[in-house]
């Protein structure tokens, strides 16, 4: 089976790189023309089911691609980015003062923090694993367009285990479309 991740477009906060987490932030003129542009490059694709994140920037990325198919999306709280907790609307930099030994650290290594009142990695990961799972009940020839976040797409890698591939070194861009295979 087939899987194709759509990040969603870039919202403000993305644009300030301001963790956004699970608020739902809007997609920026620029996060619209992102989804538009993912849209269009996946015009001719023969998906045949579209889920996304139910947080709004993620649904509104879908929508315009999903305008180009005519199927119905399936919102999945399960796809939702992490929940940064009291992080939620602060830069790292911002963060690395409150939490000075996250210094040797990027905010793209979430394996490395918690943020307080937040998610784990590991509790992406696993819901993650939990939605990857229910996909097997899809035919094996379906095309599954998913729409979400990055740390999302971390955890699916995390899962899948792509060979040669290293989770915590891949930055998806926002509107960014990525192919992975779901193994029988």
């Amino acid at each position: 089976m087939e899987l194709i991740f759509v990040r969603h477009g870039e919202t403000l906060h993305n644009a300030e790189r301001r963790f956004q987490g699970q608020s739902h932030v809007p997609l920026s003129e620029a996060g619209r023309a992102q989804a538009q542009a993912a849209a269009e490059a996946l015009r001719d694709e023969p998906i045949t089911h579209i889920f996304t994140s139910d947080l709004r920037r993620a649904r509104e990325t879908a929508e315009a691609i999903a305008n180009e198919h005519d199927l119905t999306i399936v919102p999945d709280e399960r796809l939702r980015e992490f929940d940064f907790g009291a992080w939620e609307g602060m830069t790292w930099a911002e963060i690395v003062d409150l939490s000075p030994e996250l210094l040797d650290h990027a905010p793209t290594q979430p394996r490395h923090y918690l943020p307080p009142g937040g998610e784990s990695f590991e509790d992406v990961v696993a819901r993650v694993r939990a939605f990857l799972e229910q996909l097997r009940a899809l035919p094996e020839d379906a095309r599954v367009l998913i729409v979400a976040h990055a740390g999302v797409l971390h955890a699916a890698i995390a899962v899948l285990e792509p060979p040669g591939i290293d989770p915590q070194r891949i930055a998806f861009a926002n509107g960014s479309i990525t192919r992975l295979t779901l193994p029988q």
